[in-house]
């Protein structure tokens, strides 16, 4: 491994595109292409390396590799950081532009420009990094490149004669692509001999080594043995290891400015390392932190339960694993009269709330329950306290609450022209305001849309794919909260609330709803002795019933013919009996009653 590089021949990139336009394919290519990885180590997608991320076709952590590219009689190491391309790991996106200098917008050349382009080609200006646009997929028998550039031209302002041409399945134009890193992409600053500073953009851990930080090194060098100290965490380590990712780790002596790679440090916990810290060396004189990432912001809760309760300490330990490695998604135990013990859950948004459920259900082998999603809300009480509501239980009664407030997003919508139509009224439907259209080309547009969170994580995605023959896409960003005329409906069986089945929606959705979940229930639960009414109610007020009558057993089979007062004797005792069966009656509810309720509860009309 080379142990000086001069900085001007270090090129740090990364590629920003939607979903399934070929980032992880191009990657591939890259690495084949100068050398990194030999044909034999060669798989489809080397950099998704999780279960679930080859399953789904889909990137869901940062990774990053190092490159060496001969250009022009000089060598050049290039450091690639992949990243995923879907809305819910936004925040991913981010921390690895923090890290670049420049990165390739990928378009492919028939979808073209879609809501997701958009908004990774705008949080890479807002990083100033230099833009080297590429048009994937040009051999494609129905690739329409002209129309392409255009629509690249109209949405983001780039040039179509820089635009380059290229196959990442075939192999086409890569050794293009590699030259335009070089040339356009503009070498790191930092200085060598200045005081270290580094920040750490990921991080995982290996059972036998602990936990890897990922590094990008700003000013100075680290060295082999060298004490460094985290200054967020406060902590301070010696450095066992460092090196480079080529796919794989492969270590070296030093890393110095303007260089990405991994330290290695006898750290036991990933807790203990904060994505978006700084590293520095130890001393009374260590170097100004840089600034960090935002946290990711929680916007979905849900919980989860065994559905034996007994798994209680496995789910407990296969969810500490998963929040080790992953920083976005965290977990507290609750328990609920009906699923007894599991735990809240926070993610952000649904597309990783299904992943960390299949990661668990895959990796621990565990069958969960899992309650219906809910997004956070904001409460200001009388006294003027603001509290953070994550689940519906914690809802303080109607009469102190002063303001209820809701996440608000700006949806952008990208589909062809033809959809607009369906699109705007679903958007209506769900209470939306209305921002603008913008025509990308004659034939697309972007719709924007401001909503309310909750609409938009129920099936928002599933509804815009079916109004859309499949076309269109989504991508959003929150807003923040704003006042709403919100309500908790609660459903009562024989008189007693469910928390389960509590959720938070607006008031003049809570009839609908009501009157969903108990005609829903009424099928699922069965008969008893005693006849049960089901509920929904706000507050005190009910807004649905259903009733499921008893079972009656015929007392007065045996009395044919003869004075009717016999038989109503026999119905007033067997009336009493039953006002003493329900007197200490239960309502068994099953299981399964519970899953069909959560499962379409949601969006009946």
């Amino acid at each position: 491994m080379m142990s000086q590089i001069d900085p001007q021949h270090i090129r740090n990139f990364c590629i920003v595109a939607h979903i399934d336009h070929g980032k992880s394919t191009l990657a591939d290519r890259l690495m084949e292409r100068t050398g990194t990885v030999s044909e034999r180590e060669m798989k489809e997608q080397l950099l998704d390396d999780m279960e679930l991320e080859r399953s789904r076709g889909i990137t869901i952590k940062a990774r990053a590799v190092t490159m060496h590219f001969k250009h022009q009689g000089e060598t050049y190491e290039l450091n690639l950081i992949d990243t995923p391309g879907h809305v819910d790991f936004q925040y991913e996106v981010s921390r690895s532009l923090a890290c670049c200098e420049g990165a390739v917008l990928l378009v492919d050349a028939f979808q073209g420009v879609e809501a997701q382009t958009v908004a990774n080609a705008y949080s890479a200006m807002e990083h100033d990094l230099a833009m080297v646009p590429v048009m994937n997929k040009i051999d494609l028998t129905h690739a329409r490149p002209e129309e392409v550039k255009e629509e690249m031209e109209q949405s983001l302002g780039i040039d179509p004669d820089e635009v380059l041409g290229c196959s990442a399945k075939s192999g086409i134009g890569t050794e293009e692509v590699l030259a335009a890193i070089v040339d356009r992409i503009p070498a790191p600053t930092g200085d060598r001999q200045a005081t270290l500073q580094a920040m750490v953009f990921d991080s995982h851990y290996d059972e036998f080594r602990g936990a890897i930080t990922y590094v990008r090194i700003l000013n100075g060098t680290v060295r082999k043995g060298q004490k460094i100290r985290f200054l967020r965490a406060g902590t301070t380590h010696d450095v066992i290891e460092l090196g480079h990712f080529t796919p794989r780790r492969e270590a070296c002596d030093q890393l110095q400015a303007g260089q990405v790679g991994y330290l290695i440090c006898n750290i036991k916990s990933l807790g203990q390392i904060h994505i978006g810290d700084t590293v520095s060396i130890a001393g009374d004189h260590p170097a100004e932190p840089l600034t960090g990432y935002q946290e990711p912001k929680r916007m979905v809760f849900c919980g989860l339960y065994p559905s034996d309760g007994q798994d209680f300490e496995e789910l407990r330990d296969a969810l500490g694993k998963l929040a080790i490695n992953d920083p976005s998604f965290e977990f507290e135990p609750e328990t609920s009269d009906a699923l007894g013990f599991g735990f809240r859950c926070g993610f952000l948004g649904l597309l990783h709330m299904e992943i960390v459920q299949q990661r668990l259900e895959q990796e621990a082998n565990i069958d969960l329950v899992q309650t219906a999603p809910n997004v956070t809300y904001e409460v200001v009480t009388k006294q003027g306290e603001t509290l953070e509501i994550h689940t519906p239980q914690k809802v303080p009664d109607a009469g102190d609450i002063e303001e209820f407030r809701q996440p608000i997003v700006r949806v952008n919508f990208v589909l062809p022209t033809e959809y607009i139509g369906p699109v705007m009224k679903l958007c209506t439907d769900r209470r939306g305001t209305y921002v603008r259209t913008e025509y990308l080309s004659p034939t697309r547009a972007m719709l924007i849309y401001d909503l309310a969170l909750a609409e938009v994580i129920y099936d928002m995605h599933d509804k815009l794919k079916s109004s859309t023959k499949g076309y269109g896409t989504m991508d959003y960003e929150v807003l923040g909260y704003f006042p709403a005329d919100l309500v908790r409906m609660d459903i009562l069986v024989a008189g007693k609330r469910v928390d389960a089945l509590s959720v938070i929606c607006d008031r003049r959705d809570a009839e609908r709803r009501g009157r969903a979940v108990v005609k829903k229930l009424r099928t699922e639960i069965d008969r008893h002795m005693f006849e049960v009414a089901l509920q929904a109610s706000i507050g005190t007020r009910i807004i649905a019933r259903e009733t499921i009558s008893a079972i009656r057993k015929n007392v007065t089979a045996k009395c044919y013919g003869g004075d009717i007062s016999r038989k109503k004797k026999l119905w007033a005792k067997q009336k009493e009996g039953k006002k003493r069966v329900k007197s200490f009656g239960q309502v068994d509810i099953p299981q399964k009653a519970f899953l069909a309720v959560l499962d379409t509860g949601q969006e009946e009309k």
